[in-house]
């Protein structure tokens, strides 16, 4: 099939150079924006009464060939900025060149770039990067959609352990629980610990118009964890043209991508619709990572008359995929690399086996014998499946689907009042899988009562255990359990259980906006949520046997229930998140100076019902917390200097409230009485200069993090267990960032970004509190020794360049070089109790990693279709680098030294390419 497609290529290629030689005159330009300079990728020019026509380029540059001789009317359209009509002449064989600066405006779905509070070049006072819907098919090549990020200062995004959506995203120091989130304007950080799970989103970036990175506290007046930054992802607008769209990608290890869009454009002048779905299935670059995923997007827009009109957004991605889910010791994946490492200790050589598939190890799977097989074996909920393959089997793998749906009004009430609201509903229903198992006898002289795991795990085989499933199959479906315990044959001891996460969230986001004054506008609104999270395990695979026997609720009885597939075990909780805020904004704006300030405040309120717990009167255990009030201000100026160079500054300050993880303990059914909020003190202060053919911005950050959440469960003196907060500690984190673009013609153009940063704990923390578990000595003193320590998880120093090549017309070429440096493992600073240990985390070799990029438009005369080749060459040089670290590992560490031998790892993907072609109208 490959030998067939490559040939086919070279024919479209071969028989497509020839056609613009016929050409009678040629039209080319540059399409810039307005005040900026900043080029305009995909801009429509055509030449009016004809059916030629032209879209701009990655660089801005737009060609139209075959122009008949004569006099002209070209006409240039694209979203979001007003449409122009140029007059040219045009003679035979001649070269004319046009270009065009234009001007934003409120078109269908500008609007939802309001509720998403999107800053505005050399408007809004905070430091922020634009991904426009070009750089991100330019770059991305269907990986994760936070990837194409890393060209931004201070963020640093990874692709985790492999699997298709399990990256992870980091800006300024601070994880994804301190990162917003949001898409057309709603945030969608998970509502009880503030994470993101990316494989929700698997084929966002098919049906994304734009990314916006504000960093730092930012613009966004809702009560979002916008510490680190918020990351704004708009959707596709409801096109004011028709179109449509076929791309169909191929990639290594069986990767395979189909997508499909269609706009109907503007019909009528009232109503607009847009779609896209995504196939996608692979076998994963990294052992059985497979994905197995769809993805769909609709928009749609009702213009009801001049002062009100509806939209309707709507984007899921229902997905299975198997996971690498545990960082291994660096010997696991290479013998040599480890011992090119100065800091590697030999001696952890002899612990750690190098694995039969190096850099694509993967603990979690194993195979399995095709005899065990057969249809319907597994279960979620009612519904019964195969498994993935009749060969192996997945010990992590995740399988979820949230869609969401918004429905936005927007209505001009006066000449100087405007509403706009969304309505909008998140489902989920999914979850991820692992083992479980009973307890088996296993006495010996000195405790007869000893009891042990009974899984059979093969720690032989793989540096780190990995599940036997045959044997364990055998076990189930046999007489014995593996210490030789008489057992019921088909009594399943050791099985495949699902940790399932159902919920769904209801929100209401409206914002008013009442213009006092030419240069005054006022803004207030209200941000109501609530979600209700079912959390409970369910067995998905019963490896052999026909039922297991549990007792993990109290109202099961002494002698357990029999359970089978699909029936809930471990543990099963309901969960609410109701939260409420409001705020109020104000911005001013006169002549090169621009000014904001706003005030916000918020309540949340947590509930818990445990369905496998009495609560003592053969009722659920149920647990509520108090209404817990956070609040936020902060404000910012911009000014002018000159045409050019703009100077900026903003000042912030946040009282978060809790995450529901840390108030409410939904294990061990205990929360929090007086739950305690973080503290955040931010600055920025920044210049951005922009010029004909260089633009350049410049910031510096200081963010300070008081009362960091540490929450330890206790006993009260009445003998009830409750969770008390500890406070003072503290972490700062400042830096320098910068971005540049010089285009010094239109065939060569070079970015670059890059962040130096530099992220410490301000100091030890100690104290006291009552923990009443030992009645004779309840005071417990605590300390921990981190002044001074570097904060993890990221490098404080980034790097990034990316020089872009349009040789002829239609191609792009990119180089991405990125280097990083000062990369501290990651560690719970609980840990950190040992005075005399003031040893800085392990810290992971600097390194670079360059990727490759190319397009090429054909210039094949297909009527209104264009046809375009790309591909993506990522980590050209197969760089084996870590990319994720953490020190001193209880599982995979060879000593607490904080060593390079200590730590464990996920390195970089090795070398991967995506290629295709694509189809548009």
């Amino acid at each position: 099939m490959k030998g067939h497609l490559i040939n086919l290529l070279l024919v479209v290629v071969l028989l497509g150079l020839p056609l613009s030689a016929f050409a009678a005159g040629t039209v080319t330009g540059k399409i810039t924006e307005v005040g900026t300079n900043e080029v305009l990728p995909g801009a429509n020019v055509a030449v009016k009464g004809t059916r030629l026509g032209s879209a701009s380029g990655t660089n801005g540059v737009y060609t139209i060939s075959g122009v008949p001789s004569g006099t002209h009317t070209l006409v240039v359209s694209f979203m979001g900025y007003k449409s122009q009509e140029e007059e040219v002449t045009v003679s035979d064989g001649a070269s004319v060149t046009v270009d065009f600066v234009l001007e934003a405006e409120v078109l269908i779905g500008k609007e939802v770039s309001i509720l998403a509070d999107r800053a505005q070049e050399r408007k809004t006072p905070v430091a922020f990067s634009n991904i426009k819907k070009a750089d991100m098919e330019a770059r991305l090549g269907s990986r994760d959609i936070p990837l194409v990020l890393n060209v931004t200062p201070s963020v640093y995004a990874t692709p985790g352990g492999g699997g298709a959506g399990d990256s992870r995203i980091n800006v300024r120091g601070f994880n994804q629980r301190n990162v917003a989130i949001m898409i057309n304007g709603v945030p969608v950080n998970d509502m009880e610990n503030g994470w993101v799970y990316w494989s929700n989103w698997d084929g966002l970036g098919d049906a994304s118009s734009s990314i916006q990175m504000q960093r730092g506290l930012s613009a966004v007046n809702l009560a979002t964890p916008s510490i680190g930054g918020t990351m704004n992802i708009l959707t596709d607008p409801t096109a004011m043209s028709s179109g449509a769209l076929f791309k169909q990608e191929f990639g290594n290890d069986g990767f395979l991508k189909t997508t499909f869009s269609a706009a109907t454009g503007l019909l009528n002048d009232k109503f607009a619709f847009n779609a896209t779905i995504v196939r996608k299935t692979g076998d994963g670059l990294i052992d059985k990572t497979w994905t197995d995923a769809w993805a769909y997007y609709f928009g749609g827009a009702w213009q009801i008359n001049k002062s009100n009109r509806l939209e309707v957004y709507a984007v899921g991605a229902p997905q299975r995929h198997g996971q690498n889910t545990y960082k291994q010791n660096i010997a696991a994946y290479s013998h040599e690399y480890a011992k090119s490492l100065s800091d590697y200790d030999p001696a952890a050589l002899n612990k750690f086996k190098e694995a039969s598939s190096g850099r694509l190890y993967n603990q979690n799977w194993n195979f399995i014998s095709p005899v065990y097989f057969s249809s319907g074996q597994q279960a979620v909920g009612d519904k019964r499946f195969d498994r993935y393959s009749k060969t192996f089997l997945n010990e992590r793998e995740n399988f979820y689907h949230k869609p969401i749906v918004n429905l936005n009004w927007y209505s001009q009430l006066s000449s100087k009042w405007n509403l706009f609201t969304t309505a909008y509903w998140s489902g989920g229903q999914g979850g991820g899988t692992g083992t479980l198992d009973n307890q088996i006898p296993d006495p010996t002289e000195d405790n007869p009562n000893k009891t042990t795991s009974a899984f059979i795990w093969d720690t032989r085989s793989e540096p780190t255990r990995i599940a036997d499933w045959d044997a364990n199959i055998e076990m189930n479906k046999g007489a014995t359990d593996r210490k030789g315990n008489p057992k019921t044959p088909g009594e399943s001891l050791a099985i495949l259980r699902s940790s399932r996460n159902n919920q769904s969230t209801v929100g209401l986001i409206s914002k008013a906006n009442f213009k006092a004054s030419d240069a005054f506008d006022i803004n207030f609104g209200v941000d109501w949520r609530t979600a209700e999270i079912e959390h409970y395990r369910e067995v998905l695979d019963l490896l052999g046997g026909s039922y297991m026997i549990r007792k993990d609720s109290d109202f099961w009885g002494p002698e357990g229930k029999r359970v089978g597939l699909g029936d809930k075990v471990g543990y099963n909780n309901t969960n609410t998140v109701d939260w409420f805020g409001f705020f109020g904004q104000g911005e001013y704006s006169l002549g090169r100076f621009t000014a904001y300030g706003m005030a916000g405040y918020s309540t949340i309120k947590y509930t818990y019902v445990d369905h496998f717990a009495d609560a003592g009167d053969g009722s659920e255990l149920k647990l509520e917390s108090d209404p817990t009030g956070g609040y936020q201000v902060k404000g910012g100026a911009k000014y002018s200097v000159t045409e050019k160079l703009d100077a900026f500054g903003n000042v912030g300050y946040v009282s978060k409230v809790p995450i529901f993880d840390e108030v409410i303990d939904d294990v061990n059914g205990v929360f929090a009485d007086n739950p305690e909020n973080e503290k955040f003190t931010s600055f920025e202060l920044g210049l951005n200069y922009f010029a004909g053919k260089f633009t350049g911005k410049l910031s510096y950050y200081y963010t300070k993090w008081a009362d960091r959440a540490i929450a330890r469960g206790i006993t009260n003196q009445d003998g009830s267990e409750a969770i008390i907060f500890l406070s003072g500690m503290n972490q700062l984190h400042m830096g320098v960032e910068f971005e540049g673009a010089y285009q010094p013609i239109n065939w060569f153009r070079i970015d670059l970004a890059g962040s130096v940063g530099r992220w410490n704990y301000l100091n030890d923390v100690s104290g006291q509190y009552k923990d009443y578990d030992d009645p004779n000595q309840p005071t417990v003193d605590y300390n921990f020794y981190l002044k001074d320590l570097k904060v993890g998880d990221a490098p404080q120093t980034q790097i990034a360049i990316a020089p872009s090549l349009y040789p002829v017309r239609g191609l792009f070429l990119q180089a991405v070089y990125r280097y990083y440096a000062q990369h501290y493992s990651d560690f719970n600073p609980l840990d950190r109790d040992d005075p005399t240990d003031r040893t800085q985390s392990w810290k992971a070799p600097n390194y670079g990693v360059l990727d490759f990029h190319a397009s090429y438009k054909l210039p094949i005369s297909l009527g209104p279709v264009d046809l375009s080749l790309f591909g993506h060459v990522f980590n050209v040089l197969d760089e084996i680098y870590v990319q994720d670290a953490v020190d001193n590992s209880q599982y995979n560490g060879f000593s607490d030294t904080h060593k390079a031998s200590d730590a464990e790892v996920y390195l970089g993907l090795p070398r991967s390419f995506n290629i295709g072609l694509q189809f548009s109208y």
